[in-house]
């Protein structure tokens, strides 16, 4: 008889969501470079669903440079303006020139001498933040997006409101939103007590 896997409602059957959601959906990312990635990817999604930039990832990926930051400043105006003619990604102005203002941003920070990923932590004290969701409680922001959304903003980011904050924690492992009839939420909580910057 097959053990029936329980999973969040939100990835359905499509397989490309469910391998991001048993595979990357919650688990927690040090790493600067990888968490920047992803804050660019959740702003594309404004106004979208997750799906629809997920299939484009590895578009974004190529058209970005891997979302090195210090490559993406240093791409010309003219290839900044093809991007508008890539049907590979979202061909959204404000949303394309988000992603160098982003870069921008991010490098600004590092010349204070401080490192993306302990900016983004301090947030959560540094911890993921475990949760025991049942399903028709888990909130789309709270205090800490609100504080993380304000301090990026003033840091010179684009497309990081609190909504956007908060899909970004979820998927970063800064809390764990997997409810807990989940087969993902133990083995996610066990990654989180793990996690160290």
């Amino acid at each position: 008889m097959t053990k029936t896997i329980h999973r969040c409602s939100w990835c359905g059957t499509d397989p490309e969501y469910v391998h991001y959601h048993d595979t990357v959906w919650g688990r927690p990312v040090s790493d600067s470079q990888e968490l920047f990635a992803k804050l660019c990817l959740d702003g594309q999604q404004a106004g979208l669903s997750w799906i629809t930039i997920l299939r484009k990832q590895s578009n974004y990926e190529k058209a970005f440079c891997d979302f090195n930051p210090h490559k993406i400043v240093q791409l010309s105006e003219d290839y900044q303006a093809s991007l508008m003619q890539n049907a590979g990604i979202i061909r959204n102005r404000l949303k394309i020139e988000s992603i160098f203002k982003n870069a921008r941003a991010y490098l600004a920070l590092e010349e204070q001498g401080i490192s993306f990923n302990e900016f983004l932590w301090q947030f959560s004290d540094g911890q993921p933040r475990i949760f025991a969701r049942q399903g028709g409680d888990i909130p789309t922001s709270d205090k800490v997006s609100d504080t993380m959304a304000k301090a990026l903003k003033k840091a010179g980011f684009s497309f990081v409101g609190t909504t956007i904050c908060y899909a970004f924690m979820q998927a970063v492992g800064m809390v764990n939103d997997h409810v807990v009839t989940c087969h993902c939420y133990e083995p996610t909580c066990d990654a989180m007590r793990r996690f160290s910057l």
